[in-house]
């Protein structure tokens, strides 16, 4: 599944397409996890975009009066594409621009994903209103991390894994980011202390950075807009290495479930 990273490079990657004008939009299929609105093929064209952003994972295009908000689900994504390119069994949509060689198309093999049209305020969208602060602007701290996780018999991978309680941390990045932090993906809430939540909020923050500068993590099938892959993968302290030596202690990397997600951790580092 793209992760804060790769929808944050998406996004960047869409700057082309700015204060470009819609001319039509082709629905092959509507059926993701949401129906796409039917409305679309009336209401896109001739609209101007004004600003693209990222909340959480979701990719957020902005109009004069609406939104049109994506989500890539497990497998989807955007790329940019000459109009003449031919769709293949998986492009969903194409949406085109006046004046423009170059088409938006939403790619989508298991079709998790969605497109929501939003004409009211966005923060009271049911996907949105709930959602935590995001993890590399200043509202989550490590006092914020520990009020949240203080009283929780949770292990703290599951927490920081919470959209309610931070946004965009998925299962590649928590991981790696509890190893930098040294400590256990199965820790439990209660248990972690105002310094360790301090460790792991910063690593949090780093992790993340680091993935975006690197292009994000490749895995199976996150491309950018323009096609190329990510080379944070290559960077894995403990994510994927099960079996292998720590980078850091040479002891074998392991892996167990938490919460129904395969977990990688050094037990020596982060104990």
């Amino acid at each position: 599944m793209p992760e804060l990273p790769e929808v944050e490079i998406t996004c960047m990657g869409l700057k082309p397409i700015l204060q470009k004008s819609i001319s039509n939009i082709i629905v092959r299929n509507p059926s993701l996890r949401w129906p796409i609105p039917s409305h679309l093929k009336k209401t896109l064209p001739n609209q101007k975009i004004l600003h693209i952003k990222r909340r959480a994972k979701y990719i957020l295009i902005q109009f004069e009066k609406a939104h049109l908000m994506i989500h890539l689900g497990m497998s989807g994504r955007l790329e940019i594409l000459n109009k003449e390119t031919a769709p293949q069994k998986h492009d969903h949509v194409d949406i085109a621009f006046h004046n423009s060689q170059n088409i938006l198309r939403y790619t989508d093999p298991r079709r998790f994903g969605s497109i929501f049209w939003i004409d009211g305020d966005i923060k009271d969208h049911f996907l949105i209103a709930r959602l935590g602060p995001e993890p590399l602007e200043g509202l989550f701290t490590g006092e914020y991390l520990f009020a949240k996780v203080h009283d929780k018999k949770s292990p703290i991978k599951n927490i920081i894994m919470d959209s309610h309680i931070v946004v965009g941390v998925g299962n590649i990045y928590a991981s790696e980011s509890l190893f930098k932090a040294g400590v256990l993906p199965s820790k439990l809430g209660k248990d972690i202390t105002l310094n360790e939540c301090k460790k792991i909020v910063k690593y949090i923050k780093t992790t993340l950075k680091k993935a975006i500068e690197l292009g994000g993590s490749s895995l199976k099938d996150f491309y950018n807009v323009n096609g190329q892959s990510g080379y944070f993968q290559q960077t894995y302290n403990v994510y994927g290495r099960k079996g292998k030596p720590c980078r850091k202690c040479k002891s074998i990397i392991e892996n167990k479930k938490i919460g129904q997600r395969s977990s990688f951790f050094c037990f020596k580092c982060q104990s």
